[in-house]
């Protein structure tokens, strides 16, 4: 009895240290998602001659905020 009840405990244990290291990775993935989709939407909008001089702040803001920040990019121009 007392092995299942350990073997239990570690599992438990195993599980949520899982679910710690997990989280920085979902976190990493989502803004490597957003760096790619933001730089790829500045290149298109450029392309269609938004005329938009990308900078290194303008390329950190579209990076962080995928979508959203090219937007505000646009809007501040």
């Amino acid at each position: 009895m007392d092995i299942v009840v350990a073997f239990a405990v570690g599992l438990i244990v195993l599980c949520l240290i899982g679910k710690i290291v997990s989280l920085p990775m979902k976190l990493l993935w989502k803004l490597i998602t957003n760096s790619i989709v933001g730089a790829v939407l500045l290149w298109v909008v450029n392309l269609f001659g938004a005329g938009i001089q990308i900078t290194f702040i303008k390329a950190l803001i579209a990076g962080v905020l995928g979508v959203p920040g090219v937007i505000i990019v646009l809007l501040m121009k």
